[in-house]
């Protein structure tokens, strides 16, 4: 079992930002990866489709005989973690959340940043985030609409994509933030452009990090650390496949098979 692959699921190419965090962290560990890119935003579905979604996806990579399960999605995470846990009590599922706990530790103003989807900044999950972490702090939080779209379609850079972002870090800036979270996990594919576009001062923090963390906290509760070598990763996606074989150099660099989710 502890040779079994490791599956990571988002509502698109996002994820691989957090993929690539679990594969530097555990480099022996065989990955598999389902973007559902058929069906995003999910910031704009409703938390039930979502967590038909999620169940779907999870049914099928237990079939496949993934050891464990990590939601590299925000929003999936709010609607659907809770429910997987219970479905599948035997299951090790790790899921995302803005890092408002390490930002508020971090800043130095006092005020902290948040660029995320509408849906992550609505959710309850995220006030009970701000009510337990961040009581000593100011939070400005900024929706991010139409960034998901672009990064899916492999713009990273275009002037497009950088008025877009401007417009939203400009009202973070203007409040005095010198922590910016980014929490969608298709934002840290920016770092290079936020960095350019911020002032020095600026930190920014994704939890990417701390997910590879915390699966790898699991794995070995669980005995389930593999001694590798790692298999080549494998991807599924929802949407069309030679646009996500197109994307998937860009944000992963290195090679992998994609296949078709046919439902």
């Amino acid at each position: 079992m502890s040779e079994a692959p490791i599956a990571v699921f988002d509502s698109g190419v996002g994820g691989l930002s957090v993929l690539a965090e679990i594969q530097q962290r555990l480099p022996n560990e065989s990955l598999l990866y389902f973007g559902d890119c058929g069906h995003i935003p999910y910031g704009e579905k409703t938390p039930e489709f979502i967590r038909q979604r999620c169940a779907l996806m999870a049914r099928y990579f237990r079939e496949q005989g993934a050891k464990a399960l990590v939601l590299a999605c925000n929003t999936a995470t709010v609607a659907a973690v809770a429910e997987l846990r219970r479905d599948f009590p035997d299951w090790p599922i790790v899921g995302m959340e803005p890092a408002v706990k390490p930002a508020a530790a971090a800043t130095r103003s006092g005020v902290v940043g948040v660029l995320a989807t509408t849906g992550t900044l609505q959710s309850a999950k995220f006030a009970a985030l701000l009510d337990r972490f961040a009581a000593d702090v100011k939070v400005v939080t900024q929706p991010c609409p139409g960034l998901v779209e672009m990064i899916e379609n492999g713009d990273l850079d275009s002037s497009a994509l950088r008025q877009l972002l401007q417009g939203y870090v400009e009202p973070l800036l203007a409040a005095g933030c010198d922590t910016i979270i980014l929490g969608c996990t298709h934002y840290p594919f920016l770092k290079p452009v936020l960095l350019q576009m911020l002032p020095a001062h600026i930190s920014l923090i994704d939890t990417g990090g701390a997910v590879a963390r915390q699966l790898q906290r699991l794995l070995d509760e669980g005995q389930l650390r593999a001694r590798g070598p790692a298999r080549e990763t494998r991807f599924w996606t929802s949407g069309d496949v030679p646009h996500f074989a197109q994307v998937l150099p860009l944000l992963w660099k290195k090679p992998g098979s994609v296949q078709r989710f046919q439902w």
